[in-house]
């Protein structure tokens, strides 16, 4: 398994696996959660991805997406801030150009990479070390999220717990929250330690996500 960024330059040599995220999205998202999201055809498709966002993409040895996640910068929209602001409390959205956001993370289930550890697959490690290889690389200091209690959990079991920004809010059927997770070497060693990755799982340009 490999994990790559692509960039919003880089999209036209990453077409097709572009789409089969999006394909993976409408899977994850609208078939097994039952979430009210936005599609097009078999593939979801929201307005933030209109906003250049960096993906990450956990491609297995068929060349198949396996997982992903969607990286934008918090000094433009965010989902948190656009979408769902009530989740944030009393508190303010993060504006810098150190903190990011990542907002549309899963992977397939149905996919036969093997479980690492934690009852967790090798494909959300791969995903989550990405992310903070990524982030790191690129000066980052936070990744703010909406997300979910049961995602809460896993990153609880991977080993980078999350922040909430407030309690969970019931969201249609899903108890939704938003948090803040550090971007740290000793948060990416937690993720190796108890995934059993060894070393970097990043491969290809690595570069920051300009707000649109």
């Amino acid at each position: 398994m490999r994990v790559i960024p692509v960039t919003h330059s880089d999209y036209a040599d990453f077409s097709d696996l572009i789409a089969s995220m999006h394909r993976l999205r409408y899977r994850v998202f609208r078939d097994r959660l039952n979430w009210d999201v936005s599609v097009s055809g078999d593939m979801e498709i929201d307005a933030y991805d209109t906003l250049k966002p960096t993906y990450i993409m956990a491609i297995d040895d068929s060349n198949s997406v396996v997982g992903c996640a969607r990286l934008l910068p918090t000094t433009g929209p965010t989902m948190l801030a656009n979408t769902f602001p009530a989740l944030l409390g009393s508190n303010l959205h993060p504006r810098s150009d150190r903190i990011f956001e990542s907002s549309r993370f899963c992977v397939d289930t149905g996919a036969a990479d093997s479980v690492a550890s934690a009852g967790l697959r090798d494909a959300t490690f791969s995903l989550l070390a990405g992310i903070l290889e990524w982030g790191l690389a690129n000066g980052q200091e936070a990744v703010i999220t909406v997300t979910d209690v049961r995602f809460e959990r896993i990153l609880r079991r991977a080993g980078w717990p999350l922040e909430r920004f407030a309690p969970p809010v019931q969201i249609d059927n899903t108890r939704a929250l938003a948090g803040y997770l550090p971007i740290s070497e000793s948060a990416l060693m937690n993720i190796r330690e108890i995934g059993q990755l060894k070393g970097s799982v990043l491969t290809g340009r690595i570069i920051p996500p300009v707000a649109a």
